[in-house]
């Protein structure tokens, strides 16, 4: 300060005259002594005072840095957040609501953790907002994939579990909704996953009223693969299910295809997409390759990086393919620092299907397939 240096300048200059009198030096040598000494002082005091400052400005920039990788909302937070919006703890005093005493807890917990003190003295609050971007469909053609490649993005938040708002929840209301969403700070995305949004229905107008300039990702496969992989999972539930053939035709032949059945329902992707574009222009609906996302992960989350308006910092480096599971794994993600596989529900094989119901399938999606490509303007090459 400018005080202690005023006080180390006065001790210097009464130091020097003690010394310069001891030594007879006349009045004009003893003036030059003590301005010499003082701007000696002054110099070094300076020097050093700029040395800190750059240091001290050099840590805040670093640890604003390291605090835009360390704002990720854990799924534990979620899964928590989603516990005291939908549980039985009495935390929803009515739809849209949240209690007091729920809202004073995790601003109490938030307050405490280090990482979002941290946030304050930079000037950064960390708040929930209602999702910038949805990842709406489809269903079984790798959405949980492509949520857990690019929430590997600093700048992306997305909540950890499907949420359903728009399609089962919608009467709560946006708050109810916004209280489902991770914190995030200035410039970060919000985003949301829930594959059964691109069939319902009511859901493209009612996402509009939430936000006309929602951006939205729709990762899309081959029907037909699609369908098979949508038994799957529905028959390691149920031993008893019943044969895909039996389920996918009507009267035991493959020349009626039963369309009333859901996982070849799904498929007739642009009967739902003619919906959506009703709504929202395609400038706005990103369409990603499910086949590519497997055999090339890096191609497309670069391309869902650019339609955000996101630097590419999630690249092929992430990534490395399991010829076990025949899926891609992640180096790290955002929940874990070693290299892991997204769970054993990934990369599950399929039975075993008929060839000519598999043909008989191919035939009947092939009139919507080209319709989609014409929505689209994408050829996906399905066969």
């Amino acid at each position: 300060t400018s005080t202690s240096t005023s006080t180390a300048a006065f001790a210097v200059m009464f130091v020097m005259s003690i010394w310069c009198s001891s030594l007879s030096l006349s009045s004009r040598s003893l003036a030059i002594a003590l301005v010499v000494c003082i701007t000696l002082v002054y110099f070094s005091y300076s020097f050093n005072a700029c040395i800190l400052a750059s240091i001290s400005r050099s840590l805040q920039q670093s640890n604003l840095r390291n605090l835009l990788a360390l704002t990720s909302t854990s799924r534990n937070e979620s899964s928590e957040s989603a516990k005291s919006g939908t549980g039985d703890s009495g935390t929803l005093s009515g739809p849209g609501t949240t209690s007091a005493p729920a809202a004073q807890t995790v601003t109490s917990s938030l307050d405490g953790a280090p990482k979002y003190q941290l946030l304050r003295q930079q000037g950064l609050r960390p708040s929930r907002h209602l999702p910038d971007t949805l990842i709406i469909g489809v269903k079984k053609s790798g959405t949980r994939a492509l949520l857990e490649f690019i929430r590997l993005h600093p700048d992306v938040r997305a909540a950890g579990s499907e949420v359903h708002f728009f399609d089962r929840h919608y009467q709560r209301g946006l708050r109810w909704y916004r209280h489902h969403m991770p914190y995030t700070i200035e410039g970060q995305i919000t985003m949301e996953k829930t594959p059964s949004y691109f069939v319902t229905k009511e859901v493209p107008q009612r996402v509009y009223h939430m936000n006309p300039a929602t951006k939205l990702l729709i990762v899309v496969r081959d029907p037909v693969t699609r369908a098979i992989s949508d038994y799957t999972q529905a028959a390691s539930k149920k031993a008893d299910m019943k044969r895909f053939e039996q389920l996918a035709f009507i009267n035991g032949t493959y020349s009626v295809v039963d369309t009333n059945w859901g996982p070849v329902k799904i498929g007739v992707y642009a009967r739902y997409l003619e919906r959506w574009l009703l709504c929202f222009p395609l400038s706005q609906l990103l369409f990603i390759s499910g086949e590519r996302l497997i055999m090339d992960p890096a191609y497309e989350i670069g391309r869902v990086q650019d339609f955000l308006g996101l630097k590419r910092v999630v690249t092929e480096k992430h990534f490395y393919f399991n010829a076990t599971k025949g899926f891609p794994c992640l180096f790290k993600s955002e929940a874990r620092s070693t290299p892991h596989c997204l769970g054993k529900t990934k990369g599950r094989n399929h039975p075993r299907i008929d060839p000519a119901a598999v043909e008989r399938l191919r035939e009947f999606y092939r009139p919507f397939n080209n319709k989609f490509y014409q929505l689209t303007g994408i050829n996906f090459a399905w066969p």
